[in-house]
Parts: C-alpha cells; structure tokens; sequence
C-alpha cells in the first residue's frame, strides 16, 4: 500500500494501489479519489474512495 498522502499520479502500479473501500476498485491516476482519514485507538485509519457515491455509501453503512 502507498503512502495515503502520497502523490497517486506516480509510480503506482495495479499491485500496490488503493482499492476503494466500497467496490474494490483499484485506484489508479483516478480524478474523483477521495480519501478519508481519522485516528481511532491512537491509530491512523484510512479508507479510500473511487467516486463521491461509493463516498456516501460508507457514510450510509457507517450510520448502521
């Protein structure tokens, strides 16, 4: 996995790229990767997103 920060536009292959937590789409060079950060326990938790949609879904599933 990379650098969550990191600048996704180079160097990253299928392999090692971020998959949105929603459909699992690898996000390669994605213009509407979102992505959304936040500590819990003292741990930085990261969840990527592909598109606003697959965004608001995991808001939807998070209110559960």
């Amino acid at each position: 996995m990379v650098d969550p920060t990191s600048d996704l536009d180079e160097d990253v292959d299928e392999s090692n790229a971020p998959a949105c937590a929603i459909c699992e789409t690898k996000l390669i060079r994605d213009p509407d990767h979102h992505v959304v950060t936040w500590i819990d326990a003292g741990q930085m938790q990261v969840r990527h997103f592909c598109s606003p949609a697959c965004r608001e879904a995991w808001d939807d599933s998070e209110r559960v």
